[in-house]
């Protein structure tokens, strides 16, 4: 466990993972994101600089719940995000659906599944290999 200093407040705070937020702070953003998300529920059509405006939270803060898949827009709104492979639109995510296909299907195919291997069961021994005992 290490203490570290909240990037928000300033307060010192035992830091175990994630943003190097303390607990107020987290709680914070959290009901900020619940605030965005009923507003563009109620404001499909809003700009993401309205957005940002009346929930008091940066463009950039609102850009990272949409790359996390936590926000989505829908069709009709203006806001849109670029795939970072191929630069078409998005509404949520990273990338475009031909994009993420793709990354699947290479991830798959770099992982390569082991084959079946024969293993081939020793032999019984036949009379002539046996262990020979002489006597006296």
């Amino acid at each position: 466990m290490e203490v570290r200093n909240c990037k928000g407040c300033g307060r010192l705070f035992n830091y175990l993972q994630g943003p190097p937020l303390c607990p107020a702070c987290i709680g914070d953003l959290e009901d900020k994101f619940h605030q965005v998300k009923e507003f563009l529920r109620e404001n499909p059509k809003a700009s993401m600089g309205v957005v940002a405006e009346e929930n008091d939270v940066s463009v950039k803060q609102i850009r990272q719940w949409v790359r996390e898949e936590r926000l989505s827009f829908t069709e009709e709104s203006q806001i849109t995000m670029e795939c970072e492979n191929c630069g078409a639109k998005i509404l949520t995510g990273r990338f475009c659906s031909k994009c993420k296909n793709g990354l699947i299907s290479d991830l798959n195919g770099a992982v390569k599944k082991p084959k079946a291997t024969f293993v081939q069961q020793p032999q019984k021994n036949s009379e002539k290999d046996r262990m020979r005992f002489l006597e006296k």
